[in-house]
């Protein structure tokens, strides 16, 4: 078969193509004599693209890198306004006026911050001497080089000088954190004893019914039934004085044989218009209630107490029962505490226990819960039940007014005046009965600012009682074994020496040994024990054994406001008798405090016309609610110095720590060192902005 003729035409026409676009590099030639086609790749005008394609690209990339530089520019500008801004807020915020325990803690912080500042020192020290491979052969005081010397000197001072007395020091923590211990698993096993035994305290009569019902032995006399007089101290109470108010006059108790006193000791004139409002609207509805302001507000709420047991009509009755603003005693609650007294002569004061409509609100209610479950169901009940003494709550208690006379009534010298005269009410012979299954609903503190000031009263009022008391304990004529009592445990075991052992154990001795280490801590004492603590501890509320470890972290972080507290009241520093009132929201619905009036309606005497205006559609009490309620001030959140200085001081010695390879203290330090930093940064509960 002959081979096809070429394609002249073709070659032709690819050649005129080739010159009209010269661009094109591909170049045909026939070779007839032996059918071969060649193609030559040819670009004439190649070199001078390919230049100005590269002059292209250099500007492009320059200009590239310009833009570039403008952007790292702009961030480290934008980086750096930030960064003064947050500087800024940080200042406005830490120097913001605070209450008098931060300004008094100042002490406490310089203290804090200096540690802070020698800790940096001997983790910079350290990390010298780990690098050069100190640890594992350390230098001699021959050493030719400067610094090996300077560290030898340093090892020869840190053993003989500085660890023996920070060992010293840290075996009589330990001694006081077991002797701690074994106080709380002794109040558990009397818990479990009172649990098992089924022992409660036992009244000598019972009220069943309303004065005017018929029962079987006939009817029930009006006179079975003691004068009572209810107190509801407050203070700027306007998100909850409707429902405090509310739930103390719908009391299941005769109307002649009560009076409720509202004791008001607001300064704000349109709280105290609104209280003044619903008292009047109570009394048209036939309850006894009477409206107190004082005009000078001295004493706190001592003070307001005091005012109102020297009214000379208080003579006409036999008990008080006080309810704080937040309170919401049920309808049954005179019924379920009278009948103590009865046969009971000696009796003074019947308290009951606390139950909180928020404590699932947020972490923190979560962790107050924890705090309180433990002890009103154990320390409350065990104290009572053995040696009929214990600390008045301040409120949902009901006192014989004798015992409260004979005592001295309220005094202003503290910030814990419950305590207080519970204390001289123990000290004259009067017995006390604490009822833990009569509870009574009240709000726990949601935010750490009011949970803190809170602690800072509750932890400096013991201390200044304890000062102030102290002789006259030794002095009074109870038994030894009550003085001891009141002295060791009450006072100096669980309100001294447990904020003292919890702060310096393991926020000063324990970072401190991470750069000392001869001076140690056993792994019991930083991990088991504090563990079985906290279980013990969490027993009473055993729905909450999910927040164990932070329960057990969130403690250790609050030991920092418990023990300045604790300093400013044994050494009257001025924020002991600092009084700041717990901020409450009103966690109770609107709808429930209709539901309160609603429920008042049968027991109450009125007449056709308010009976018929009670029954009426709650949305007219409703609405007057959404009118009275202020809208509240968007709150920010806080830094709180010693706690971010702390967690500084225990994140550096968990570093310190790896060079030791300590892994349950290191552990500890940086969980540790985490929670107080979340803390300080205001992060945990109330939701702010």
């Amino acid at each position: 078969m002959s081979p096809a003729p070429n394609n002249h035409e073709f070659q032709e026409w690819w050649n005129k193509q080739r010159q009209t676009n010269p661009e094109n590099s591909l170049l045909l030639h026939d070779d007839s004599a032996g059918h071969i086609l060649t193609v030559e790749i040819s670009s004439p005008g190649a070199d001078r693209t390919v230049g100005k394609d590269r002059s292209r690209s250099a500007r492009q990339l320059s200009w590239l890198w310009l833009l570039k530089l403008q952007q790292i520019a702009a961030f480290f500008a934008s980086v750096a306004n930030s960064f003064v801004g947050l500087i800024r807020t940080a200042n406005r915020r830490i120097a913001s006026p605070d209450s008098p325990a931060d300004s008094s803690s100042s002490r406490l912080y310089r203290v804090i911050k200096v540690f802070l500042i020698f800790v940096l020192l001997l983790l910079f020290v350290e990390l010298v001497a780990y690098f050069k491979g100190w640890h594992f052969s350390p230098p001699t005081v021959r050493s030719a080089e400067v610094v090996g010397i300077v560290y030898a000197n340093w090892l020869h001072v840190r053993v003989n000088y500085l660890a023996p007395p920070l060992q010293s020091f840290t075996n009589v923590c330990i001694v006081l954190f077991l002797i701690q211990s074994v106080d709380r698993v002794v109040l558990v096993l009397g818990c479990l004893w009172i649990k098992f035994r089924r022992v409660k305290p036992k009244a000598n009569m019972e009220y069943k019914t309303t004065p005017s019902s018929e029962e079987e032995g006939g009817t029930e006399n009006v006179e079975d039934y003691p004068m009572v007089l209810l107190q509801i101290p407050m203070c700027n109470e306007r998100e909850v004085y409707h429902q405090s108010i509310a739930t103390v006059c719908i009391q299941d108790w005769p109307r002649e044989r009560m009076l409720v006193q509202v004791l008001d000791d607001s300064d704000d004139l349109e709280v105290q218009l609104l209280i003044k409002a619903e008292v009047q609207k109570w009394q048209q509805r036939g309850v006894p209630i009477v409206y107190r302001h004082r005009l000078i507000r001295t004493g706190y709420k001592a003070g307001n107490l005091k005012s109102a047991m020297s009214c000379d009509y208080v003579k006409n009755y036999e008990f008080v029962a006080i309810f704080d603003a937040d309170f919401q005693p049920g309808p049954d609650f005179l019924k379920k505490t009278i009948p103590y007294f009865k046969g009971n002569d000696d009796l003074g004061l019947v308290q009951t226990r606390w139950s909180f409509v928020n404590k699932d609100e947020n972490l923190l209610t979560r962790l107050q819960n924890i705090n309180l479950s433990f002890h009103f169901e154990v320390e409350q009940q065990v104290n009572g039940v053995f040696i009929n003494f214990f600390g008045f709550n301040g409120t949902a208690g009901v006192w014989r007014i004798t015992a409260l006379e004979e005592c001295g009534g309220w005094l202003e010298r503290t910030t814990v005046e419950d305590m207080d005269v519970a204390v001289r009410a123990h000290l004259c012979g009067w017995k006390f009965i604490y009822l833990n299954d009569v509870k009574c609903l009240c709000e726990l503190p949601e935010s750490y600012e009011a949970y803190k000031k809170q602690q800072h009263r509750w932890h400096s009022g013991p201390m200044q009682l304890f000062r102030m008391c102290f002789v006259d304990i030794l002095r009074s004529k109870v038994s030894v074994t009550k003085k001891a009592n009141l002295i060791f445990l009450f006072f100096l075991l669980r309100k001294l020496i447990l904020p003292f052992y919890s702060f310096t154990l393991f926020c000063i001795i324990l970072p401190l040994t991470m750069f000392l280490p001869e001076a140690q801590i056993p792994a019991w004492v930083v991990c088991y024990v504090p563990g079985v603590m906290s279980v013990l501890n969490i027993l009473p509320a055993p729905r909450s054994f999910p927040f164990i470890v932070p329960y057990l972290l969130f403690e250790n972080t609050m030991s920092v406001t418990k023990f300045n507290a604790m300093i400013s009241g044994l050494f009257q520093f001025g924020s002991s008798y600092e009084w700041i009132v717990t901020k409450k929201l009103g966690r109770s619905s609107e709808a429930d405090l209709v539901a309160y009036e609603k429920e008042a309606d049968p027991l109450l005497e009125t007449t056709a016309g308010l009976q018929r205006s009670a029954s009426e559609s709650g949305l007219a009490d409703l609405t007057k609610l959404g009118t009275s309620k202020k809208p509240g001030k968007r709150r920010r959140n806080r830094l709180y110095r010693k706690e971010l200085v702390i967690a500084f001081v225990l994140l550096t010695a968990s570093a310190r720590s790896l060079l030791s390879a300590q892994g349950i203290h290191f552990y500890f330090l940086l969980f540790q060192g985490i929670t107080f930093l979340v803390v300080g940064l205001d992060l945990i509960g109330e939701q702010v902005s």
